[in-house]
């Protein structure tokens, strides 16, 4: 549905710490899918765990909160907007993400009122639940990455 490119239009996150590869479903402002594909090449697999790498869990986490902002920002319109990742609740890790896994974002809106998005989201490799967690992101007027407001 969406490739790397729609992907990068939207979030202003960059190598190495765009988490979101492509997007494989997308119901409007109700649910998406995002794809990661983890790698031994990633950056953070030189640290944790040399010898026994493992996907730290606050990037699967991170990963879900950006196929979550994916999703608002595409249901307000894309545009120079930037999404805030500002809480997580619930959050359960179940088994590691090792090089070759392709982590499986799913990510379904609980609540949206203005400019504030609930959000669950589950990670799974192969099917199987690797983690899960609520995140919370706010998309506020005026705000766009690179620190211009829309106005100026």
């Amino acid at each position: 549905m969406f490739r790397i490119q729609e992907i990068m239009e939207l979030l202003p996150h960059r190598y190495p710490f765009l988490l979101v590869d492509r997007i494989v479903e997308w119901d409007p402002g109700t649910r998406i899918v995002g794809i990661k594909n983890v790698t031994i090449n990633e950056p953070f697999f030189q640290g944790h765990f040399p010898g026994h790498p493992i996907m730290p869990g606050v990037l699967i986490v991170e990963a879900l909160a950006q196929a979550g902002g994916i999703l608002a920002l595409k249901a307000m319109g894309g545009g120079t907007r930037i999404a805030y990742f500002t809480g997580i609740d619930n959050c359960k890790f179940r088994r590691p993400v090792v090089p070759g896994d392709q982590l499986r974002l799913e990510i379904t809106v609980v609540a949206h009122k203005g400019p504030v998005w609930k959000m669950r989201g589950e990670a799974r490799v192969d099917g199987a639940l690797v983690a899960k967690g609520d995140v919370t992101a706010t998309i506020p007027d005026g705000v766009a990455p690179g620190g211009e407001g829309e106005d100026t």
